[in-house]
């Protein structure tokens, strides 16, 4: 096919990137990166240091943003009509909301915090030390949105309220409402956790490796998030989803395998607290504790086990956990690649780290 000339005016737009190129910060592109290394410069709109990282595996819907709040600092005022997750990666500091009332509601945070204002609440990030900055990634899915609407102001400088959003008064306090559904959708329903390497899990056998698992409900929002940890020893079975998905190592050190279907060989991302990943669309991958502490990590999208959204993540649900022989998106270590637990096994043995998996599959790894 021979290529044409662009016709005259709007062709092939997307708003989104548009926008991202305009900020004037740096956008990083790569598989995965360690966001406490990401270089920054001042970004005015949000009044902090920032980027942008766009991860391979990011989708249609989802993006990140890593902001820097100097020691005694503040962002300006916020309110926007995408929703986002937030990550202490390292700091103190208090977050003040504003919800529909005018009522505010202040919390502090520190290293490992994770919360989400509400839908379009103005709210300020405030750094409480006056000597070291204040770092957080954010989730959320601005691309989505300004790519529906293509219009800044609306995305910006919008007064439509979400009273429905904003939840109780408590949810801004670290405390939360637990909602029993089944292992793998047990949910915890808050609007900020003071510490995600605290919160109770639940077990989730069905995932492998004696893991466990909560879904997180923040700020009634379609953003799906989830916390999962794997004890020391173990790793968690293959599987597969749609893009959109980003994956952030919270404690510990491990591994992770990426694959399409019919690879012949892996990808490998080696990983400690602060890396962010995302699997591309229908991507194998399976997570590995590596190290002589349990792993957690929170995984953040777009499409919630309460708002599924999408069709796809419709399906998700319903099978992540589910043989793929049976219709599903899990492998299970029956049927993994031999090379799967050699790996792990040699792995282990650099640290001296006795595996534990043979209470969960059979020992050659078969």
């Amino acid at each position: 096919m021979t290529d044409v000339a662009a016709p005259p005016g709007k062709f092939m737009v997307n708003p989104y990137l548009d926008w991202a190129g305009a900020e004037g910060v740096p956008v990083h592109e790569d598989f995965g990166f360690n966001l406490h290394k990401l270089a920054l410069k001042p970004w005015p709109r949000f009044g902090v240091n920032g980027a942008i990282a766009h991860l391979k595996g990011r989708g249609d819907f989802m993006t990140v943003f890593v902001f820097e709040i100097p020691p005694g600092g503040k962002s300006e005022s916020l309110r926007h009509l995408y929703e986002e997750a937030v990550w202490v990666l390292s700091g103190h500091g208090s977050t003040t909301v504003e919800d529909s009332t005018g009522a505010s509601h202040t919390f502090e945070w520190g290293p490992n915090s994770v919360f989400a204002p509400p839908l379009n609440c103005r709210h300020r990030y405030f750094n409480g030390s006056g000597r070291e900055a204040a770092r957080f990634a954010v989730s959320c899915n601005l691309p989505a949105v300004l790519n529906l609407f293509h219009s800044e102001r609306f995305v910006f400088d919008n007064p439509c309220a979400f009273p429905e959003r904003e939840g109780k008064a408590a949810h801004f306090t670290g405390e939360g409402d637990f909602l029993p559904v089944r292992p793998g959708k047990h949910m915890w329903e808050t609007n900020f956790v003071p510490d995600i390497t605290d919160l109770r899990l639940e077990k989730w056998a069905a995932r492998g490796g004696d893991s466990s698992h909560i879904q997180l409900i923040l700020a009634d929002g379609i953003l799906h998030a989830h916390a999962s940890e794997m004890p020391v020893g173990t790793y968690k079975k293959a599987h597969r989803h749609g893009p959109d998905v980003h994956v952030y190592c919270i404690s510990g050190t491990g591994y992770s395998l990426f694959w399409f279907e019919g690879d012949k060989d892996f990808v490998r991302i080696d990983w400690e607290n602060g890396w962010v990943f995302a699997p591309a669309d229908m991507m194998y991958h399976q997570h590995f504790n590596g190290g002589g502490v349990p792993v957690r990590y929170i995984a953040v999208g777009h499409g919630s086990v309460r708002y599924p959204f999408t069709d796809n993540m419709w399906k998700v649900y319903r099978g992540v956990d589910v043989n793929v022989k049976q219709g599903g998106n899990q492998i299970e270590y029956a049927d993994q690649d031999p090379r799967i637990h050699r790996i792990f096994e040699d792995e282990l043995a650099k640290g001296g780290i006795t595996p534990r998996m043979k209470a969960f599959m059979r020992p050659d790894g078969a």
